[in-house]
């Protein structure tokens, strides 16, 4: 579910398509052991679920393999299952040695690791598992904690007061989405004066079905909806804007994820309650890390196992700590380098952005 932002809409699609880069074979990874020989494999899943992959992910991913020297190939799926598929299938003939996948969904991803597999090719599940795929690693922050954060943002937004809350919750084919879903309920569902009153998936993550939803959601109660678990910064901004149609915004809590730029600069407005940062850079050098490894015919270090239930099996696994992040802390993005300043506190927000305390 990131540093200097790129625009995306200056990339054309072309250009996200097929951006890649390569570094030096054969070069050592500068821990002191062996060479690592072959090249890595990189897919991303959209443009469109989130900012992250290409302003966050991809940037940072060349950051950690140029300096492990090693070649790479880093293409994003445009949430085509098809290209996912297509790409797959080039960095394979290509003869990549290790292939990290973000997937669209579980079976088409499960289906390129089985091949992958079947030619040798070691596979790393980054940021979403595949359930009944057959990653030899997964490397993503713990979604559960992810959901736990927004919970108790929301909560903390909210205070001890009765209150109708609706979820909006992630796409139904990602996996992270149910595992946000849980973290939130484990925290939301022990306050006995809360009440769900309406819950959703949204579809590939679409903001504008996200807005469509939530308004169904709103009419549907009456307008009597008093907070709203949403999942990321996206679908937050798609709440908001339809709470903004209704005079509503900044009077019901929202909460987001992935501290985009936009959902950062609700928080500053007082329309969006919190969001939940990520040092995607931490994730990225995580996975070229790992990926570095296998390359060298190492096994990567993990820091536990994420359970597959539709694969039976316990997934090694590097999972990292998720941050809540309201107006209290939102300096931290700018002192990590994860967001420019000149970014974030453009125009109006630069006022709002000193009382935040950045400096």
């Amino acid at each position: 579910m990131r540093k200097g932002i790129l625009s995306l809409t200056a990339l054309s699609a072309a250009a996200v398509l097929t951006l890649a880069a390569c570094g030096d074979e054969g070069a050592d990874d500068g821990d002191g052991q062996g060479a690592a020989q072959g090249k890595i494999g990189v897919i991303l899943p959209d443009t469109k679920s989130s900012v992250r992959w290409e302003s966050f992910d991809r940037p940072f991913l060349e950051q950690s393999f140029k300096a492990a020297g090693v070649q790479y190939d880093i293409q994003n799926a445009e949430g085509s299952t098809q290209r996912f598929q297509t790409i797959a299938d080039q960095m394979l003939t290509s003869g990549v040695s290790v292939l990290v996948l973000t997937g669209l969904d579980s079976n088409s991803a499960a289906a390129v690791q089985r091949k992958a597999q079947q030619q040798g090719v070691k596979t790393i599940d980054y940021d979403r598992l595949t359930l009944g795929g057959v990653a030899d690693y997964y490397v993503s922050f713990d979604n559960v904690k992810v959901g736990e954060e927004l919970g108790k943002g929301l909560q903390k937004c909210l205070g001890d007061k009765d209150a109708n809350i609706a979820y909006l919750n992630g796409a139904p084919t990602d996996n992270n989405a149910t595992l946000f879903s849980q973290g939130a309920h484990n925290i939301l569902d022990k306050v006995t004066k809360y009440k769900k009153v309406a819950e959703q998936a949204v579809p590939d993550w679409d903001n504008q079905r996200a807005a469509t939803i939530f308004e169904q959601m709103y009419t549907q109660q009456g307008g009597k909806i008093d907070g709203v678990l949403a999942a990321n910064d996206g679908l937050g901004n798609s709440v908001i804007s339809i709470l903004k149609k209704n005079n509503q915004a900044g009077k019901v809590p929202v909460t987001g994820q992935d501290a985009t730029v936009q959902g950062l600069q609700n928080i500053l407005d007082g329309t969006q309650c919190m969001t939940v940062y990520k040092p995607v850079k931490q994730e990225a050098d995580a996975v070229a890390k790992a990926a570095v490894a296998v390359l060298k015919g190492e096994k990567a270090q993990t820091n536990g196992t994420t359970n597959d239930p539709q694969g039976k099996r316990q997934v090694p696994s590097v999972l990292l700590t998720p941050i809540g992040m309201d107006k209290s802390n939102i300096k931290q993005v700018i002192t990590d380098g994860f967001v420019k300043k000149e970014e974030l506190c453009t125009g109006a927000y630069a006022a709002k952005c000193t009382e935040a305390g950045i400096q």
